[in-house]
């Protein structure tokens, strides 16, 4: 326990240390270079502000290579830029700048050409410190895919009983599926309500940052959903940390694994060490997480700054109350179930949901919520049967967020959305949503295929792409804390059905 206090008071002092970092070079490192990405080759302009609140437009010219340099680079004015197109991404100080040092850059916008431009020494800070939250999530899914399946085989080979197993399954898939629903109503009854997008101050100055995701959604079809779902190869789903594919290969093994009885107890006996070494690599790894907070949180501070707050501010502001409504609602079905308890569990997950919020991944704290789950008294292999079909059909906070951003992009856009056509949406979303765990931003690709299917321009989404690192923040805690309940919800469950 002491450990466990130990790792939070870290996480809390990275979680400071970070925001206040990103603030200082939010604030100090606005500079005088701009990064530009070019899109497409010819005329371009950028478009910025600088710190007295002026808008400038520096002109560019994009060219195919050196030798068409020398041939255009006399007849251009002196005023225009000339940047190589094969250059993925090139430093540029506008004029402007070069003569006023007193200027400094406050804000860009996407340039004529929608090419990307950012500021060079803030963007530069970000990738780079990033990567220490890239470090330590890589670390932690490194371990995913021999997790779940050495847990999840052992779990249901030493059940033996594949009446016990189907029960067990019955009773996970009922409360994943009620408190889906649950979450998707939230949702909608709360958008509805608040209203967060109409009189919306948020201006969609281009759809353009929307594309990876509008490219991504254009596949989301049935047969995607079966291929996502059923895996092709065991090694292709966990090289690819498909936790999905890799229950559903883990729960065939382990049925068929304790059909064959004593001759399988030697691979049973082996699995079980490995999932021990492996949660033993937890406890090493979870001592990454203070740099992991900090590197993420710095990184989105610096890049976006506290200003975003107040331009999203209804937007968060409603999104937030209804996080916290859904927290009552799961904590009070949480209280219901194990009593007094409950408080015990919140003590031990507190690290978990602190680096689920941090940085952004519900599954970088997987291995270390399997552990302390098993601490706190779970049976191990209602743990390991149980968390693995959690994480890909009851993400409660991502269930909530894709019916509120839904309706929300309608809002803005006057799109009149009456009740039977919401419920046809919910219910959808509830289908939908379970074809794409795992894959990331999913709680988004789901929102543009579902905006699509409604007649809600899907490009929409760009509207609320800013802001949606903090959103995602509260969702993957949420996440995390109702995997912990359902978890400790079934094995008491089974407990008092006289399961040991």
């Amino acid at each position: 326990m002491k450990s466990n206090n130990k790792l939070f008071i870290a996480i809390i002092i990275s979680l400071v240390l970070g925001v206040f970092l990103g603030y200082l070079v939010n604030s100090l490192g606005k500079g005088n270079t701009l990064r530009y990405t070019p899109a497409k080759e010819g005329a371009d302009e950028l478009i910025f502000e600088t710190n007295d609140g002026v808008t400038h437009h520096q002109k560019v010219f994009v060219i195919k290579d050196s030798l068409e340099y020398n041939q255009l680079h006399k007849t251009l004015p002196a005023d225009v830029m000339v940047v190589v197109a094969s250059s993925k991404k090139v430093n540029v100080v506008p004029e402007v700048l070069k003569t006023n040092e007193t200027l400094k850059l406050e804000k860009t916008h996407k340039s004529v050409n929608e090419s990307v431009t950012s500021i060079d020494n803030i963007d530069s800070f970000s990738e780079k410190i990033k990567l220490l939250g890239t470090i330590f999530i890589r670390l932690v899914q490194m371990i995913i895919a021999p997790l779940v399946f050495s847990t999840l085989v052992v779990g249901i080979a030493k059940m033996g009983d594949m009446k016990m197993v189907g029960r067990v399954g019955a009773k996970a898939m009922g409360w994943f599926i009620s408190a889906s629903l649950m979450s998707l109503l939230l949702g909608m009854v709360l958008v509805n309500w608040l209203e967060p997008g109409k009189g919306t101050p948020i201006k969609m100055e281009d759809a353009s940052s929307a594309g990876e995701l509008l490219e991504k959604t254009q596949s989301f079809s049935l047969e995607e959903f079966v291929k996502h779902v059923v895996p092709k190869s065991i090694f292709e789903a966990m090289a690819t940390n498909e936790i999905l594919q890799i229950v559903i290969f883990s729960v065939l093994f382990g049925i068929a694994l304790a059909s064959l009885g004593e001759a399988a107890k030697g691979i049973i006996k082996m699995l079980d060490v490995v999932s021990h070494v492996i949660l033993k690599m937890v406890t090493y790894i979870m001592w990454v997480a203070p740099l992991g907070v900090f590197g993420a949180v710095a990184a989105a501070v610096a890049s976006y700054g506290f200003e975003i707050f107040g331009l999203y501010a209804k937007y968060l502001l409603d999104f937030s109350i209804g996080i916290a409504l859904l927290w009552v609602v799961l904590l009070t079905v949480g209280y219901v179930i194990l009593g007094k308890r409950l408080w015990e569990l919140l003590r031990r997950i507190k690290s978990p949901l602190l680096i689920a919020f941090s940085t952004t991944s519900s599954e970088a704290v997987f291995p270390k919520l399997v552990e302390e789950l098993e601490r706190f008294g779970c049976q191990k292999r209602i743990v390991s049967f149980t968390l693995p079909l959690g994480y890909s059909f009851n993400l409660d906070g991502s269930m909530m967020y894709m019916t509120f951003a839904s309706i929300f992009i309608a809002q803005v856009y006057g799109i009149d959305m009456p009740i039977e056509k919401q419920l046809t949406m919910l219910l959808v979303l509830m289908l939908t949503s379970k074809g794409v765990a795992g894959v990331p931003r999913a709680s988004l690709i789901v929102v543009v295929a579902t905006c699509a299917m409604f007649g809600i321009p899907p490009e929409g989404i760009a509207l609320i792409l800013p802001i949606d690192h903090f959103c995602d923040m509260a969702r993957s805690m949420t996440n995390v804390l109702g995997n912990a309940l359902a978890t400790t919800a079934v094995d008491k469950w089974e407990t008092a059905n006289g399961t040991n």
